[in-house]
C-alpha cells in the first residue's frame, strides 16, 4: 500500500491511498461475514429445535389423549415382524415360495385401528382375490385354447369389460358402503393375473402361492388385532352415542344460562362456559364417524353385550335424532350470543321457567345417555320425561300471558323489546319436543338390543338381600353360632343409645 501527497492548482496537498489489486475486502469485513453466517446457522438450529420440540409435544398429546393409538402402532409393528419370518426363515420361505412379500403387503394394507375395520378389509381382500383369480384362470384357459391370434384380444377385452362393470358397481350405495375396498382389489388382482398370464408359465401355481401368502397376511392381521388390546368399532360407536348425549345436555343448560346471565349487551367476549355451550358441535360433526363405525361394526363377531345381530344401524337413528335437536340448540346459542338482547327486567320474567325447562331437558338427555351407556332401561327416564313435559306446559302458559302483562304493567312498546325472549323461549320448547324424538330412538334401540331393566335388577338384589338376611349362610369352619344380622337393629339397648 502506498501513500502519496500531491498539490492541485497550488492548493493544499491531497492524500491518496493506493490499494493493491485484489485486496478490496478487508479482514474485518471477512470477520463480519463469518459472524453473520454463524449467527444465521445458530438461529436455524434454534428454530429447528423449537419445531422439533413442538412436534414432539403434539405427538405426546395425541398419545396421552388416547393411549390406544400408540398401542395400535405397536400392534402393526408386531404383525409385520411376525409375518416377515416367512421371508427370513428358509423353511417358511421355501413353503410359500418367492411370493412371501405379498403377505407383508397384505398386513400393511389390511391392518386397521378397529377389529371391524380389519375384518372388513380382510374379508374384502380375500373374497376379491379368490374371485378375481378364479375368473382370471377361466379367461386364461379360454384365451389359450382360442389360439395365439385371439389370445391378446380376449385378455384385453375381458380386462376392459370386468374393470368397467366393477368400477360402475362402486356407485351402488350398498356396494360403496360394504364392498368398495373389495371391488378395488378385484380390479387390481384380475388385471395382474390376466395380463401376466400372457407371459408367465405355470400361472395356476403362481396364483395358488399368492393366495396362500395373502391368506397368511390376513390371518396374522386378525390374530394380532383381536388378541392384542382389541378396539371394537361397536363399542366405540356405543360410547360416542352416550358421550354426545351428555355434551348435548350440557349445551342446552349452558346456552340458557348464558342468555339469562347478567352481562353487558355489547360484550363480545366468550363466556367462561363457552366450551360447554358448544357441545352441540360435536353432535353435528359426528355423522361421518357414526356412519363409518356402524358399517364397520357389522363385520365384527359377537363380543361382550354386543351380540351377533346387534342393531348398530339404530345408533345412526339415535344420532340423527340428536342432530335434529342440536340444530335448535345451535340457534339457541346464536340468540344467547347476539349483540341485540332483550332488556334484563323483561328476561327475568321467564328466566325461572326457562331455567327449569333447560334443567329438565338436560336431565332427560343424561338419563337417556345413562341408559345407553349401561345398556339398561329404567323408569327414571320416564319420570324425567314427564317432569320435562310438565315444565314445558308451565312455560307455555307463562309465555302466553307475558304479552298482556307487559302491555298492562309497562307499555305496549315493551312487547317489542321482548321479541327475542319469545324466540328463545320458543326454541327451548322446540328443543324439548325434539328431545322426545331422541328418547323414542333410545327406546327403539333398547327394544332391539334387548337392554335389561335396571328396576328389575334392583328388585332382584333387594329380594336376594332380604333372603340372605332371613336365611343367613354360616361359615362351616366357624364355631360361632348363627345370628340374625338385623337383630342388632331390634335390640332395645342399641335403640336407647
Amino acid at each position: 500500500m502506498e501513500m502519496a501527497a500531491t498539490a492541485k492548482n497550488g492548493g493544499a496537498p491531497e492524500w491518496r491511498v493506493t490499494v493493491p489489486e485484489g485486496a478490496s475486502v478487508t479482514v474485518e469485513h471477512e470477520r463480519c461475514r463469518a459472524a453473520r453466517a454463524w449467527a444465521w446457522l445458530v438461529s436455524c438450529v434454534v428454530a429447528l429445535g423449537a419445531k422439533v420440540s413442538g412436534f414432539g409435544k403434539r405427538l405426546w398429546k395425541i398419545g396421552a389423549d388416547d393411549p390406544r393409538r400408540a398401542v395400535h402402532g405397536l400392534k402393526v409393528g408386531l404383525a409385520l415382524s411376525l409375518v416377515s419370518l416367512f421371508y427370513y426363515m428358509r423353511p417358511l420361505y421355501d413353503g410359500v415360495g418367492g411370493t412371501a412379500m405379498w403377505a407383508i403387503m397384505t398386513v400393511v394394507v389390511v391392518f386397521e385401528y378397529t377389529v371391524g375395520g380389519c375384518v372388513y378389509k380382510g374379508f374384502n381382500r380375500a373374497a376379491a382375490t379368490v374371485s378375481a383369480g378364479a375368473i382370471a384362470l377361466g379367461v386364461h384357459w379360454i384365451a389359450v385354447h382360442a389360439g395365439d391370434e385371439l389370445e391378446p384380444f380376449i385378455r384385453s377385452g375381458s380386462v376392459f369389460l370386468l374393470a368397467s362393470i366393477a368400477t360402475f358397481s362402486r356407485f351402488i350405495p350398498t356396494v360403496k358402503a360394504r364392498f368398495d375396498y373389495g371391488v378395488t382389489i378385484f380390479i387390481l388382482t384380475y388385471s395382474l393375473v390376466a395380463v401376466s398370464g400372457y407371459r408367465v408359465e405355470a400361472l395356476l401355481a403362481m396364483a395358488q402361492r399368492r393366495v396362500c401368502t395373502i391368506a397368511i397376511g390376513i390371518f396374522m392381521c386378525l390374530a394380532v388385532c383381536v388378541l392384542v388390546c382389541p378396539v371394537w368399532a361397536g363399542q366405540e360407536l356405543h360410547r360416542l352415542t352416550a358421550r354426545n348425549m351428555d355434551k348435548l345436555a350440557g349445551a342446552v343448560e349452558a346456552c340458557v344460562e348464558d342468555y339469562f346471565a347478567d352481562k353487558p349487551a355489547d360484550d363480545g367476549k366468550q363466556q367462561p362456559d363457552s366450551g360447554k355451550a358448544e357441545g352441540y358441535k360435536c353432535v353435528l360433526n359426528s355423522k361421518a364417524s357414526e356412519d363409518s363405525q356402524a358399517n364397520l361394526a357389522r363385520w365384527e363377531p359377537a363380543h361382550g353385550r354386543f351380540g351377533f345381530r346387534h342393531p348398530y344401524a339404530q345408533y345412526k337413528n339415535v344420532g340423527a335424532a340428536m342432530r335434529h335437536c342440536a340444530y335448535c340448540v345451535e340457534a339457541l346459542s346464536g340468540c344467547a350470543r347476539s349483540e341485540i338482547q332483550a332488556p334484563g327486567h323483561v328476561k327475568r320474567r321467564l328466566a325461572g321457567g326457562c331455567a327449569s325447562v333447560a334443567a329438565r331437558c338436560a336431565l332427560v338427555l343424561r338419563e337417556a345417555s345413562r341408559s345407553v351407556a349401561t345398556m339398561t332401561t329404567s323408569q327414571a327416564l320416564d319420570f324425567a320425561l314427564a317432569d320435562m313435559n310438565a315444565a314445558v306446559q308451565d312455560l307455555q302458559s307463562d309465555l302466553r300471558a307475558l304479552p298482556s302483562k307487559l302491555a298492562e304493567e309497562e307499555s305496549p312498546a315493551a312487547v317489542l323489546d321482548a321479541v327475542q325472549l319469545f324466540t328463545v323461549t320458543s326454541l327451548l320448547i322446540e328443543v324439548s319436543t325434539r328431545i322426545d324424538g331422541v328418547v323414542d330412538a333410545v327406546d327403539a334401540l333398547a327394544s332391539l338390543a334387548g337392554f335389561r331393566s335396571a328396576d328389575v335388577d334392583v328388585d332382584d338384589e333387594a329380594s336376594e338381600t332380604e333372603t340372605k338376611v332371613k336365611h343367613p349362610v354360616s361359615d362351616p369352619d366357624s364355631d360361632e353360632p348363627q345370628r340374625n344380622t338385623l337383630s342388632r337393629f331390634n335390640r332395645p339397648d342399641l335403640d336407647r343409645n
